[in-house]
């Protein structure tokens, strides 16, 4: 499949950027009895950029700095909370980008947004999708962003490549996502909220018509 029928068919799947997605987090219930207390989540967005390369798109991810309060030392797609200067939440995560990897808002071209998420630290999520231009050189923030690297999507994609991990947490069994540990094709762990992301975004392709409605 080509770029550009890859990028159409990723497009056709999500919320469309005029629309954005509105309700609680598509894992609201496998999260609600973690969430700290009944007060409103606060929204945030993230970036997921997609970038062409010769071996085919690549997803854009970071390491967080081990001194975060949130998430520390985890992988990550770059964003953080919407704060009240940005028009919307694609704006928020164009701007966290900005900081956080030195994405600047030109090099990239939206596509949509998928699925609301919901985090145990309390935030709303709302993942932005983005065409990154080929020449972006990423310059991590060293305060925040310990590592940029990327990962191919065929790789994400693939059927044998999700992990369902069964753990018993807060008083019951629950099931933590993560990707299959290949040293040849990702440098670190991809799990929890990340991988739950893009769990969502393999559940929209796979159809992307009802998806998109």
């Amino acid at each position: 499949m080509s770029e550009a029928t890859m990028l159409d068919a990723i497009a056709s799947a999500l919320h469309p950027v005029r629309r954005p997605p509105q309700g609680e987090g598509w894992n609201l219930e496998e999260v609600q009895d973690l969430l700290p207390g009944a007060r409103a989540r606060a929204d945030a967005a993230v970036l997921v950029g997609l970038v062409p390369r010769a071996g085919g798109l690549q997803v854009v991810l970071t390491l967080r700095n081990d001194a975060l309060r949130h998430h520390a030392g985890q992988v990550s797609f770059p964003g953080g909370r919407v704060e009240p200067e940005d028009s919307d939440a694609l704006a928020a995560a164009l701007r966290e980008a900005d900081e956080e990897i030195g994405l600047a808002p030109m090099q990239a071209r939206p596509l949509g947004y998928l699925d609301p998420l919901v985090t145990v630290s309390g935030f709303r999520v709302l993942p932005a999708v983005a065409r990154i231009a080929p020449e972006f050189v990423p310059r991590p923030e060293p305060g925040e962003v310990a590592e940029v690297f990327e990962v191919p999507l065929a790789f994400l994609l693939a059927a044998d490549s999700l992990e369902r991990i069964a753990i018993d947490y807060g008083g019951r069994s629950r099931q933590i996502l993560q990707f299959r540990s290949d040293p040849l094709v990702t440098p670190h762990r991809i799990w929890g909220a990340t991988a739950s992301i893009l769990f969502n975004l393999r559940e929209r392709l796979a159809a992307p018509r009802e998806a998109a409605a």
